[in-house]
């Protein structure tokens, strides 16, 4: 059975969409903990949180624009492809992983922050 290009094309916009969502929310929160710890005022600290978007904005146009631009049977494509979950619960799996970075990214900024 053979795969029609309209399901390779979306395939890719989704996982170009997840990883534009991922890249910019992480490196915004980067740019708030930078800000946070280097900066005292509220503009530079604001400042900080744009240089990461703009960061994450531009390494996953870098990365979707490879995608797009490389054939099908490229492995640049399957790079962006999500794994397929073979979990019956793969939300409540989705759910942990993120529970567990933010849990560690909390307590390593408060363990920064108290010493």
């Amino acid at each position: 059975m053979e795969k029609k290009k309209s399901d390779d094309v979306n395939s890719k916009w989704d996982a170009c969409l997840d990883l534009t969502a991922r890249r910019v929310v992480y490196s915004s929160l980067g740019g708030a903990f930078a800000g946070l710890l280097f900066f005292r005022s509220p503009v530079t600290r604001w400042a900080s949180i744009a240089f990461g978007a703009g960061l994450g904005i531009g390494s996953a146009y870098t990365d979707c624009s490879r995608v797009f631009d490389a054939s099908s049977s490229s492995s640049a494509s399957a790079a962006l492809v999500a794994p397929i979950s073979t979990e019956t619960s793969s939300s409540s799996s989705y759910v942990s992983q993120v529970n567990r970075k933010f849990l560690f990214a909390f307590a390593l900024f408060v363990g920064i922050s108290v010493t």
